[in-house]
């Protein structure tokens, strides 16, 4: 009951910030959605205007909310403050419960599910994942578009690499929060940040842990994203009660443990997540920190290549600027070119839905041409969803800024 009165009071201190909204419409300029259909009418009407009409219990006044991404760009832009994501976060999952939640967003928003499922079968579900006839029947019995971007599966999980690594003793520990993206699809980007971090000088733990809940989140299914970030949150605690800190590469998950889950799930005054908000750092953030503490080490060989870089909208989120552009700055012979398109409109699990797939890819029409004109073989970008995007757009190869600094460590 306790909880239920407090998540009452904190969905009224949200819908609070709605009366600063002064319609400058300056968020509806920055929407990536609302310009390129009509379906979303923007995150100032869907948001804080349709938020004084929601009624709790009753049916939604504004159906058109699920057509937002979640980007999260309108608040970013908001000078007034205003917690636009949030509000259209929350107006979302109301929506989607009071509607039903289908069986494909069921699944979709649960990866260690598929991800459990699919690197034992990796053999024989990837090449199934690149068949046309069942992508033509996964389009019309789960609703998953027959041309969205979806990754292959590893053979092997990163854990099962974790566990017998040995990291080697030092003066500063990390907790490596590896997510689903590493621990199912890219296990190689997990074993270059344990890399990177016992190279600067960390003893690098990784406990047993699961999905953070974003997806959940993201997909409306509040009270099992809540389970599962607080299951996280109790896993990761114990780690960092004496003083360490807990490191990520996947900035949609590290952003989820940082501020999304307390902000929008409502779970602000939950302690061990509360801790495990303070003591999150995404990978580049740290090491840039690093660098401007004088301990980040700079013996980095030439890597001579022309590499574009693209920010995601959760990176953008974490309020740290662009720390990837200023490591990879670092490192002779790499030539780097920051585009500036704001989204590549995958938004993790959104892009790859059937009747939002032609979505997804107008958004990211803006990047995708930015990355042709470029001139560069090789896209750098913090997300995995939006790497995986990217080379589905493109066809260049997208990797980890990280990556690139682990090869020019020479590691």
């Amino acid at each position: 009951m306790t909880d239920l009165v407090d998540r009452l009071l904190e969905e009224e201190m949200l819908r609070g910030s709605l009366d600063h909204c002064v319609k400058c419409t300056i968020c509806e300029t920055a929407c990536p959605v609302s310009n390129v259909t009509p379906l979303f009418p923007g995150p100032k009407y869907a948001g804080p205007q349709a938020e004084r009409f929601r009624v709790h219990d009753e049916p939604p006044a504004e159906w058109s909310v699920d057509y937002c991404s979640g980007c999260g760009i309108c608040t970013q832009v908001c000078p007034q403050g205003v917690k636009i994501a949030q509000i259209n976060s929350q107006a979302r999952h109301k929506v989607k419960e009071q509607k039903g939640f289908s069986l494909r967003d069921r699944l979709i928003a649960r990866p260690t599910l598929i991800g459990r499922l699919g690197v034992p079968a990796a053999p024989v579900a990837n090449p199934s994942l690149r068949a046309k006839p069942l992508r033509v029947l996964a389009e019309k019995v789960f609703g998953i578009h027959r041309d969205a971007a979806l990754p292959g599966f590893a053979r092997h999980r990163f854990s099962s690499w974790a566990k017998r690594h040995q990291s080697p003793p030092a003066s500063r520990k990390a907790v490596y929060f590896h997510g689903c993206g590493t621990q199912y699809y890219e296990p190689d980007a997990g074993r270059m940040t344990v890399a990177l971090l016992e190279h600067n000088g960390f003893h690098v733990e990784v406990p047993k842990q699961d999905c953070c809940g974003l997806p959940l989140q993201s997909n409306g299914l509040f009270d099992d994203a809540r389970s599962y970030v607080l299951r996280l949150a109790r896993a990761l605690a114990p780690h960092v009660r004496d003083g360490g800190i807990i490191v990520g590469n996947a900035t949609s998950c590290t952003l989820m443990l940082k501020r999304e889950a307390r902000e929008i799930l409502s779970l602000e005054d939950d302690p061990d997540l509360k801790l495990v908000s303070e003591r999150t750092y995404d990978i580049c953030e740290l090491l840039l920190e690093l660098h401007h503490d004088g301990r980040l080490k700079t013996d980095f060989n030439p890597v001579n290549e022309v590499v574009a870089y693209h920010a995601p909208c959760q990176q953008q989120g974490h309020f740290m600027g662009k720390p990837a552009v200023e490591l990879l700055s670092l490192v002779p012979g790499l030539e780097l070119r920051e585009l500036d398109a704001r989204c590549c409109g995958i938004a993790g699990t959104y892009g790859i839905k059937r009747e939002k797939y032609d979505i997804a890819m107008k958004v990211g029409a803006d990047l995708f041409g930015q990355i042709g004109a470029s001139g560069a073989g090789l896209v750098a970008c913090d997300s995995e969803t939006c790497r995986w995007q990217i080379e589905h757009a493109t066809g260049r190869h997208s990797v980890h800024p990280l990556e690139l600094l682990h090869r020019a460590y020479g590691l």
